[in-house]
């Protein structure tokens, strides 16, 4: 039996509110898990984007950022209210579009850290922002997840945007923090180095304004260059 209402969401061409469960659901399924497998838009936001061949990162770069232009407030206030894949890929958006006007909705949820990797998106949003209200931001930030050895959230991703945001602004509000036998020697392990961490953020900001400006092709020639 056909469904009196037509397809899913319609009803005689008007279009029916979703519930919130159908709304997070659709916009899960354009926005994050994107593509299929391995290729999934938000696994590879996690760590393969950046270092694929260079057709591949020019196409996912462009299509994630024709939908930071075009996704709508609302839709990622939705995403933001969901799971940390969604949470994760919002502020991804978020980031490439330079939206500012969610660094008060974001500021709580990197402070809280309630969930897994979502803060590293939330950092790169800060990064992208750069402005002296994203550098007090992380730098509260560190000051409460430096000390605390045994929670390994996203302080590497925070230390390193707030380096590239000093680097912008001309300040040196992650010095206090790098001097000999402070919070960030004490946290750090053999495997992180704070150079280290401003070069991965670096590298994200990089990408993200490049896939911005439409200049994907030259960034992709200068990392293959080095």
């Amino acid at each position: 039996m056909r469904n009196p209402e037509g397809p899913a969401g319609h009803n005689d061409g008007v279009r029916v509110p979703l519930s919130p469960d159908d709304e997070m659901i659709k916009l899960a399924q354009r926005y994050v898990n994107a593509g299929r497998g391995g290729s999934i838009r938000y696994l590879k936001l996690l760590g393969s984007a950046l270092y694929l061949p260079d057709r591949k990162v020019i196409r996912f770069g462009r299509a994630l950022a024709d939908d930071a232009r075009q996704i709508l407030d609302e839709d990622l206030e939705v995403l933001l209210d969901s799971e940390w894949r969604a949470r994760f890929t919002a502020a991804w958006l978020i980031a490439l579009d330079r939206r500012v006007q969610f660094r008060e909705r974001l500021t709580p949820m990197l402070l809280e850290s309630e969930l897994v990797h979502a803060g590293a998106g939330y950092c790169l949003a800060l990064a992208r922002f750069g402005e002296a209200e994203d550098a007090a931001i992380l730098s509260a930030y560190l000051d409460r997840y430096l000390p605390q050895v045994e929670r390994r959230y996203d302080q590497e991703d925070a230390l390193g945007a707030l380096m590239l945001v000093d680097a912008k602004l001309g300040t040196d509000h992650a010095g206090r923090f790098l001097t000999p036998g402070d919070l960030w020697e004490t946290f750090a392990t053999a495997n992180s180095d704070a150079s280290g961490c401003k070069r991965a953020m670096e590298e994200r900001v990089s990408f993200a304004e490049s896939a911005m400006d439409g200049t994907l092709a030259q960034w992709a020639a200068q990392r293959d260059s080095t």
